[in-house]
Parts: C-alpha cells; sequence; structure tokens
C-alpha cells in the first residue's frame, strides 16, 4: 500500500496544482498585458509622427490659401476677406479639437486584457456558486 495516498497527501496535490493552474493563468494575462502595452506604444509612436507632418502640411497649405484669398480680395474686400478666413480656420480648429477629445475619451488600453480578466473572474465565481 505504498503507491496509497492518504486525504492530506491528496489535498496538498491539489492545492500545488490549483496554484500551478493560478499561476499559469496569471503569467499568460501577465503576458498579454505586456504585448498589448508594447502595440500600443508603437501605435501611439506612428500616430504621432504622422499627426506632427500631417499639421505642418496643413499648416503650409491654410497659410498659403489665405493668404491668396486675402490677395485676390485685397482692392475691394479685404477686411471681409480676413475675417472669413479667420472664421473658417477658427471654426475648423474648434471642431478638429472637439474630435480630438472625443478620441482621447476612448479607453482602448489593455482592453483585451481587461475583458480576459473579467471573464476568469465570472468563471471563478460560476465555480465557486456550483460548489456550495
Amino acid at each position: 500500500m505504498a503507491g496509497s495516498q492518504g486525504p492530506a497527501q491528496r489535498l496538498l496535490g491539489a492545492g500545488k496544482r490549483l496554484l500551478s493552474s493560478l499561476l499559469a493563468t496569471g503569467e499568460t494575462r501577465l503576458r498579454l498585458a505586456v504585448l498589448e502595452l508594447e502595440e500600443e506604444r508603437a501605435r501611439l509612436v506612428t500616430i504621432a509622427l504622422l499627426a506632427g507632418l500631417s499639421l505642418i502640411l496643413l499648416l503650409l497649405g491654410l497659410g498659403t490659401l489665405t493668404t491668396l484669398i486675402i490677395v485676390v480680395f485685397w482692392e475691394s474686400h479685404r477686411l471681409t476677406a480676413i475675417g472669413a478666413s479667420a472664421a473658417v480656420l477658427l471654426l475648423g480648429g474648434m471642431l478638429l479639437a472637439a474630435w480630438v477629445m472625443r478620441m482621447a475619451r476612448q479607453r482602448t488600453l489593455l482592453a483585451s486584457t481587461l475583458k480576459h480578466l473579467a471573464l476568469d473572474r465570472e468563471l471563478v465565481e460560476k465555480h465557486r456558486d456550483s460548489d456550495h
């Protein structure tokens, strides 16, 4: 009967298996979080570079267009041309700022990790409730 195990040994073995399973699940979730952070960092760097370049090009284009409009209407309606150009630029800037603020409020960081952790919690709670 050397191969048989007592209740304490079975309980200890089950505890070790449970701990091993919890550690493996935790490691998987941590790896997922790290991967998401790396992807998010790369995406943010790309967005920042493209946004900076597009801003430079837009500013140059708007400056040139504004100058052209003012020069065309210099003799007849210079103040109207300056005011209209300023109003269009300010309105466009405010609309873009509102759009950027709305995008900035969206939460995407670690969304997949949080979703999987919530699923894990639900499964543990369901399993715990079924044991009672």
